[in-house]
């Protein structure tokens, strides 16, 4: 399987052309791994600081990719600098504090005593 929309080089039957794209699945499958695993360490700490659940993480982290037409893994690294004090870099801005906002009905409905 590929994550990749470019066609498969042809298969001319010799063992290189099958260990070359072998490799090449091996290489976009690592990616995929990687770029989920910033993705979910994003969650976590819109999870940490802003009291959100994960659905809603992933929401806000695919809002800011949207409105500022930025790879999500983009806004992902952003989000895990500026937990580790970095300030927060340009697209994604204060594009969090809107996003995080337009979520909180959901998480103070969670947070109140039943």
């Amino acid at each position: 399987m590929t994550t990749s929309r470019a066609q498969r080089p042809q298969a001319d039957g010799t063992r290189a052309a099958t260990v070359a794209r072998r490799e090449q699945e091996n290489t976009q499958l690592r990616h995929a791994v990687d770029s989920h695993a910033t993705i979910d360490h994003a969650i976590g700490v819109l999870i940490a600081t802003r009291r959100l659940p994960p659905a809603s993480g992933f929401d806000v982290l695919r809002e800011i990719s949207q409105r500022t037409n930025t790879k999500l893994r983009t806004v992902a690294e952003a989000l895990i600098a500026w937990a580790l004090g970095r300030p927060l870099a340009e697209p994604v801005g204060q594009e969090p504090n809107p996003a995080v906002q337009r979520r909180k009905p959901h998480t103070e409905a969670m947070d109140r005593p039943k």
